[in-house]
């Protein structure tokens, strides 16, 4: 089985997201291959990141600086992918959501994990350019963000009392979206205890094998 998150990127009053999320829950846990989990960041009230080298304590054992921080770095390690719903604010993510990728630090929390991306917007565009950013955002972590997307424009008309898309065309985003995020997660899965370790680290046994040698 493998461990989904389902990260919900908007914590304002009368987010749109409440909208999306019950829909994209049930439609993962249909599928027999996750275990999934809504992690709202509603209930992270994580501080602004200001995590450094000096902060993070023991490398190998990090301990940050509160403690709520260390819990949301294991929280994201447990994960073999993540979902992450977002809504674009100023053509990009909303600052929370942002805040709280950031301070996922050196534990490399996403690092060789597939990472899936449904945007909205009360507009026409989905939240394209948001999801176009957060991909961008995810490369830099070392997530594998995924090709294919869900884009849910005019969300405020998207939804039938049911809880269902008016348009059968996001299912079928969303259908993809997962086989996508199961193949890679499972790759991935069997990858990652062999994976080399991380840029950081490998430049500083380099660092060091060259200081010895001299």
């Amino acid at each position: 089985m493998l461990n989904l998150k389902i990260v919900v990127g908007s914590t304002r009053e009368g987010r749109a997201a409440d909208r999306v999320v019950p829909w994209v829950l049930r439609r993962a846990q249909q599928r027999a291959e996750w275990v999934s989990e809504v992690v709202d960041l509603r209930e992270w009230a994580l501080p602004m990141f200001a995590e450094t080298v000096h902060t993070i304590g023991d490398f190998a054992n990090p301990t940050y600086s509160e403690p709520i921080v260390r819990q949301w770095n294991d929280l994201m390690r447990s994960a073999d992918a993540v979902l992450i719903i977002t809504p674009e604010y100023n053509h990009s993510v909303p600052g929370v959501l942002k805040n709280a990728l950031d301070s996922l630090f050196f534990s490399f929390a996403l690092r060789t994990k597939p990472a899936g991306l449904i945007g909205y917007s009360g507009g026409a565009v989905g939240g394209a350019r948001s999801v176009e950013h957060l991909a961008h955002i995810l490369i830099e972590a070392e997530a594998v963000p995924m090709r294919n997307s869900v884009l849910i424009p005019t969300v405020q008309d998207a939804f039938d009392d049911a809880g269902e898309p008016v348009n059968a065309a996001a299912d079928v985003a969303l259908d993809i979206l997962l086989e996508d995020l199961e193949w890679w997660g499972r790759l991935l899965a069997v990858a990652r205890p062999s994976s080399l370790p991380h840029a950081l680290m490998r430049r500083k046994a380099r660092a060091h094998q060259q200081q010895r040698a001299s």
